[in-house]
């Protein structure tokens, strides 16, 4: 019997938005709501660590540096599993992990164990967030993928927030324990929720005869139409028989060596700056409340910079609007310095930064979904993110040596803004490349 072939792209692309879609969207932004967390939290404990263990900041510079090495970790490897085994059962994997890593901090006592159970949990949450986008955005139409996407990653910037609210709550009340308690509680809540209503990739299952029936069940919810004798298959025209070896196909290459240099220049200004604009408004002056919310500036204009800037990704040349948004973060970081002194300038400048620098920075992990074939990717996403993990390391790690090496906190600014102007030549080589190969 000759079943009839359609591509599942067409499917997703023809149908409306569908309950299915919504719940692996919103699921898909839970889960990266636990990255933002995390990467919120372990900052507020550092000041109580520090005090209940009476040891000095310093000290505590390997458990930072183990989280970030572990998602770096996580984010190489398990991406490679998801496109092997599927996006769904890493996730699942990846949320055991974490939720492991965080309960078993809580009973720490010492900076090597932490530091040993930050880098455990951090291989689970470097992949989460790769994963996440990938399933996201392979349950999304192309029509508005990367609007859709782009709501789901701004999860991150969510649990940012989460992570400052909760602390000031849990905190004074039950100590850092507390906290890292309902930091390992969450990812274990979200295991059987995960395993029941989180299906597989769409895409991943096409074309797979052991994930037909499946396949098929998901569709008909989509479409609302039920044919069991339609087989689903992926319409991409070229396919290595490897992962890796797609991310370095001729025709691939180029994009992957650009995503990665994009990616680490811009999480090593984002996370170099989340690091230490505290410590620079603190030395410019500024009391605790008003410190906290110029730099609150940053993950704000980042959430509305990503969403405008999605909504122009889906209606032009993705790689144009993510260059002209390089260029003016390069030129607001130059000038930003100049403005330490004049605080309703400098709230303005930081929003600014924060709606080109961490708006860009958010939609390259979209992007990155859109440009891998679906048997890559898993590891293409997963693997861009990566060379942003090992910028957001250098850029925590680096932050003391450029302060002694500027002449003055203005030119700390200045500094940051070469790498992203190395970001937009890249970026603006890559644009017109690809118009010239279109043209």
């Amino acid at each position: 019997m000759d079943d009839t072939r359609v591509p599942i792209s067409d499917v997703i692309n023809a149908a409306p938005l569908s309950a299915l879609q919504i719940r692996v969207l919103l699921l898909c932004c839970i889960l990266v709501v636990l990255d933002g967390f995390d990467a919120a939290v372990i900052g507020y404990i550092a000041p109580t660590l520090t005090k209940a263990w009476h040891i000095s900041p310093q000290a505590l510079a390997p458990v930072f540096a183990a989280g970030l090495f572990g998602m770096f970790a996580g984010a190489t490897g398990l991406g490679i599993v998801a496109d092997r085994y599927g996006r769904k059962i890493v996730l699942i994997l990846s949320l055991m992990i974490v939720a492991a890593g965080t309960l078993g901090t809580v009973l720490t006592d010492t900076v090597m164990e932490m530091t040993v159970l930050r880098f455990i949990t951090g291989i689970g949450m470097g992949a989460i967030l790769p994963n996440s986008i990938t399933l996201a955005a392979e349950y999304s139409p192309a029509r508005r993928k990367i609007v859709l996407v782009t709501l789901s990653y701004s999860g991150f910037t969510l649990g940012l927030a989460a992570g400052g609210w909760i602390a000031g709550i849990i905190l004074p009340a039950f100590g850092w324990h507390g906290l890292l308690l309902a930091g390992g509680i969450a990812p274990l809540l979200l295991i059987p929720i995960a395993i029941v209503w989180l299906p597989e990739s769409l895409c991943f299952m096409a074309g797979r005869d052991r994930y037909r029936r499946q396949l098929n069940h998901l569709v008909s919810k989509i479409t609302g139409v039920k044919n069991d004798a339609v087989c689903y298959s992926n319409n991409e025209t070229v396919r290595i028989s490897s992962p890796v070896g797609a991310l370095f196909h001729k025709e691939m290459v180029r994009v992957t060596l650009v995503l990665w240099c994009a990616f680490f220049a811009f999480m090593f200004v984002f996370y170099l700056l989340t690091s230490w604009l505290p410590m620079i408004l603190s030395k410019s002056g500024y009391p605790l409340t008003e410190m906290s919310h110029i730099a609150a500036m940053l993950p704000l204009g980042g959430v509305i910079g990503g969403i405008v800037m999605a909504t122009l990704l889906d209606r032009l040349s993705s790689l144009h609007v993510l260059t002209v948004a390089s260029v003016i973060a390069a030129i607001t970081l130059t000038v930003t310095g100049a403005q330490l002194q004049h605080p309703q300038l400098l709230l303005a400048a930081i929003f600014i930064l924060g709606f080109t620098l961490t708006g860009t920075m958010n939609n390259l992990s979209v992007l990155a979904s859109t440009f891998y074939p679906t048997h890559a990717r898993a590891t293409g996403v997963s693997w861009a993110l990566s060379a942003g993990r090992a910028g957001s390391i250098c850029g925590s790690l680096s932050g003391g040596l450029l302060f002694s090496q500027a002449q003055t906190l203005s030119d700390v600014f200045i500094w940051l803004a070469c790498p992203i102007t190395v970001a937009c030549v890249a970026l603006g080589l890559a644009g017109s490349r690809k118009r010239n190969q279109a043209e």
